[in-house]
C-alpha cells in the first residue's frame, strides 16, 4: 500500500470529518443511556457515509468528465470550498443541536452533512483523481474506511468523550484542524492552477 498517499488522505479526511467534533454533536442528539440506539445510529451512519464517499470518489470524476468539467477545475473549486470550510472552523462557533428524541438520524444530519458533507465528497474526488495507481486507490480507500471506523468508535463513546474533552478542548482542536485544512485547500488550488497553466 502507498503509505504516503494513505497518510495524506487520512489526514485530510480526519480534519474535514472531524471525528471528535462529530461525536460531541452526536452526543447532544441522542438519549444518554440508550446504548443500543446509539450504536445502531453510529453503525448505520458509518455504512451510509462509506457508500457515499467511496462511490462519489470512484465515479465522481468520470461523471464530471461526462459533463465536460476538467478535473483541475474541480481541484481549484474544491480547494476554495475546503478553504471556506476551514475558515468557518477557525472563526465560527458551532451550533450543536439539542434535540435528543429517538428518531432515525443516520442519514440526516449524521451522514449528510456531518460526515459525508460537501467538503468530504469534494476531497475524495480529488484524492482518487490524484491516485496514479491501484495501490494509491487502495490507500485512499483504506484511509476512508479507517477515518469512518474511528469516527464510529468516537460516536459510540461520545458520552465519555464529552466528559473528557469538554467544550473548550473541542474549540481548540477544531481551530487547529482548521489551519491544517486551510493549508491543504491552498495546495489543491495551487496544483489545479499549475496543471491548467501547463496545459496551454
Amino acid at each position: 500500500m502507498d503509505v504516503a498517499t494513505f497518510l495524506t488522505a487520512f489526514t485530510g479526511l480526519f480534519v474535514i470529518i472531524d471525528p471528535i467534533g462529530t461525536a460531541l454533536i452526536f452526543n447532544s442528539m441522542v438519549p444518554a443511556n440508550d446504548t443500543r440506539y446509539i450504536n445502531t445510529m453510529a453503525i448505520k451512519a458509518t455504512l451510509i457515509s462509506a457508500i457515499l464517499l467511496v462511490g462519489f470518489g470512484l465515479y465522481g470524476e468520470p461523471f464530471l468528465q461526462h459533463l465536460g468539467i476538467n478535473i483541475n477545475s474541480v481541484r481549484i473549486a474544491g480547494g476554495l470550498l475546503l478553504f471556506y470550510t476551514a475558515f468557518g472552523m477557525i472563526t465560527h462557533e458551532v451550533a450543536t443541536p439539542t434535540e435528543s428524541k429517538k428518531t432515525d438520524i443516520s442519514v440526516y444530519p449524521l451522514s449528510i452533512p456531518l460526515i459525508a458533507g460537501p467538503g468530504a465528497l469534494t476531497l475524495v474526488i480529488l484524492l482518487f483523481a490524484q491516485a496514479s495507481s491501484v495501490t494509491s486507490d487502495l490507500a485512499v480507500f483504506a484511509a476512508i474506511i479507517s477515518v469512518l471506523l474511528l469516527n464510529m468508535l468516537f460516536m459510540m463513546l461520545s458520552k465519555h468523550l464529552q466528559r473528557i474533552i469538554g467544550h473548550t478542548g473541542d474549540e481548540i482542536l477544531r481551530r487547529f484542524l482548521g489551519v491544517i485544512l486551510a493549508a491543504l485547500a491552498v495546495q489543491f488550488v495551487y496544483d489545479g492552477i499549475k496543471n491548467l497553466s501547463s496545459s496551454f
